[in-house]
């Protein structure tokens, strides 16, 4: 008997699940999570100062980042392309995660020893142009390798779950569980100011004692990695994909008409944009509007930190220094916030639905950044900035506004997969292109965020705070278009995507 055009597509754009993957399971597929998150919160909490030690003035520092969005923009939905298509006996995913995870072991090798290669290569007295090529190099590299590995990495936990959308939300929760955890031992690593002493071969001619410091967390990161890529790809068990099966269909509408079979690439991609429905352009909306809020943040958390909060500046003197490491201990604490919320996603979105609890996560963070607003004018008007070190109530206050951003960013790292997931099934995109999908409204503001932030904050004295206020306000729209906008269907109906 002929199968129906429209059925075989979706049969096709996705391998059935033959039986319930267990939760244990999943978690151990989700735990390659941490070794990535354990890279990333080095490179949020330490990179941004280091480059300005290397020499990049405070106002390019941003533009070093150009890098994410732009190979996100690419090389995700490439990879996520490929990925859904690939014939390799290893599975669809696993080939690519396990790429991806070698090239940020290699990359993080090449940024720790920027100075070192630098030095061979000619570099003396504190202008190091060949170290700050290097580390472009290495950073392009694992802003690559990143975008390789966590785009297969949600598509496999989306192959896993296939229609059952609570446990999406489940497994997407436990991705942003591992996040949490392998940002608190990232951070707590970036914030220990002796690794020094425990690898004292890292100190050299061009590598002083932070730099040193930087190069042992990185060595921690790969080992880290290595574990949990192992523990991720042993336990995911995909079954390959058959040769008939790679033509999947890009889109198809809402009347089961189905696009003409195409090569799907970022054109192609754009080209499904007509396809979708309101709730997924609400969707990437949000999201859109959620990361002009988040990457400032991200690029100068421990910048904002050392320069605003305890008055220093790169390579003058220690203040900056000690505040980069509170900062990062901060972030720790955010991370703790980040995996608490993670454990309690699922009953809260059920509860309330995923969509309002995405605007209310946005509409704190906004709170948050107006708060960080106040504490940096505060502090520039109580008089110690570049005298003495903070009061501890200033302190204080700048930890505990990055502990309380960790409640919106486990919302960031879970809500969104989960919604668009299931809202693209319909259309006939495989798993690997709807995050491409979703990757696109993460990634264009992140590069109009690197172009424009360090010139935006230098127009108005060289500080970050411009910057937060734009992303406080890009925030707060997002989260009224969220509560507006996606409906709260989830609080009544527990298997639909809330």
């Amino acid at each position: 008997m002929a199968i129906p055009q429209a059925e075989s597509h979706r049969a096709r754009a996705r391998p059935p699940v033959v039986r319930r993957v267990r939760l244990r399971q999943l978690l151990r597929v989700t735990s390659i999570a941490g070794g990535i998150q354990f890279g990333w919160a080095l490179q949020l909490s330490l990179l941004t100062p280091y480059v300005q030690e290397l020499g990049i003035p405070h106002a390019w520092a941003s533009v070093i980042w150009l890098c994410g969005p732009l190979s996100g923009l690419v090389v995700q939905p490439l990879v996520g392309h490929m990925s859904d298509r690939c014939t390799s006996r290893f599975g669809r995913r696993r080939p690519f995660i396990f790429t991806g995870a070698s090239l940020i072991c290699f990359s993080v090798l090449i940024i720790g020893h920027s100075a070192d290669i630098g030095w061979l290569l000619g570099d003396r007295g504190n202008t190091r142009p060949r170290a700050i090529g290097v580390f472009v190099f290495g950073f392009w590299i694992l802003d690559v390798a990143n975008n390789m590995t966590q785009g297969p990495c949600r598509a496999l936990l989306a192959d896993l779950t296939g229609k059952d959308h609570r446990r999406t939300r489940v497994a997407n929760a436990y991705f942003s569980l591992f996040m949490a955890v392998g940002n608190i031992l990232g951070f707590a690593t970036g914030a220990f100011s002796k690794w020094f002493k425990v690898f004292p071969f890292t100190v050299t001619s061009a590598c002083n004692v932070d730099c040193a410091n930087l190069k042992s967390a990185f060595y921690l990161d790969i080992v880290f990695m290595v574990i949990t890529a192992y523990l991720s790809i042993t336990a995911a068990q995909e079954s390959p994909l058959c040769l008939s099966d790679r033509s999947t269909p890009i889109a198809e509408d809402v009347s089961g008409q189905s696009s003409h079979a195409q090569e799907a690439f970022l054109w192609e991609l754009f080209g499904t944009f007509r396809y979708f429905p309101w709730p997924v352009w609400t969707i990437l909306l949000v999201t859109a509007l959620n990361w002009i809020g988040w990457f400032p943040f991200l690029l100068f958390d421990t910048d904002w930190m050392g320069r605003e909060i305890y008055g220093g500046k790169p390579n003058e003197g220690q203040n900056y220094n000690i505040g980069v490491r509170t900062g990062a201990f901060a972030l720790m604490l955010n991370s703790v916030f980040l995996g608490v919320t993670s454990l309690f996603m699922e009953r809260l979105c059920r509860k309330w639905g995923a969509g309002f609890i995405w605007g209310i996560s946005n509409i704190l963070m906004a709170l948050c950044f107006l708060a960080m607003l106040i504490t940096s004018y505060v502090a520039n008007h109580i008089g110690y900035l570049g005298h003495d070190l903070p009061p501890h109530g200033i302190v204080i206050a700048a930890i505990v506004i990055f502990a309380v951003l960790g409640v919106p960013l486990a919302i960031t790292y879970s809500v969104p997969y989960a919604l668009i997931s299931s809202r693209i099934e319909p259309l006939g995109l495989g798993q690997g292109l709807s995050m491409g999908v979703l990757n696109l409204a993460i990634v264009i503001p992140q590069v109009i965020v690197s172009l424009g932030s360090g010139p935006w904050d230098q127009l108005f004295g060289g500080g970050n705070s411009p910057a937060f206020a734009i992303g406080g306000l890009a925030a707060f729209a997002g989260g009224l278009v969220a509560i507006l906008g996606i409906p709260r269907s989830g609080a009544q109906k527990p298997m639909a995507l809330p």
